[in-house]
């Protein structure tokens, strides 16, 4: 392993989309991304459609830096993150932004895989 600095200003990757966006950078084979979602952002609204499923079929491990989102798994259980918060949440879920306030989270497990088809993961 080298010896890497690397700053979101220059992703790798971003995928834009309304009230939001998701970047990617990859440091020794680990894909890291920051999502970036404005109050009104709901994935079943604003990603599914690029994603081609009605519910996020990808695993997240990351943490919240700021705002608050709200995450409901498709056996209906829903608990709300916030600032400094850990999260792991497995496949089948929707989320959306909770208030005013924007939301950003870094994702250390599933950023490859945010926003692609099935077939392009």
């Amino acid at each position: 392993m080298n010896l890497s600095i690397r700053r979101f200003d220059s992703p790798d990757e971003e995928i834009r989309f309304e009230k939001g966006s998701f970047q990617k950078l990859t440091l020794s084979g680990v894909t890291i991304g920051r999502a970036r979602y404005e109050s009104g952002w709901k994935w079943s609204e604003h990603v599914g459609p690029i994603a081609g499923t009605k519910s996020c079929e990808v695993e997240h491990v990351g943490m919240v830096l700021s705002g608050r989102a709200a995450i409901r798994m498709d056996d209906g259980t829903e608990v709300v993150v916030g600032p400094g918060d850990v999260f792991g949440v497995p496949p089948g879920h929707d989320s959306w932004v909770v208030g005013d306030e924007s939301y950003v989270s870094l994702h250390f497990l599933g950023a490859q895989s945010y926003a692609k088809k099935s077939d392009e993961k």
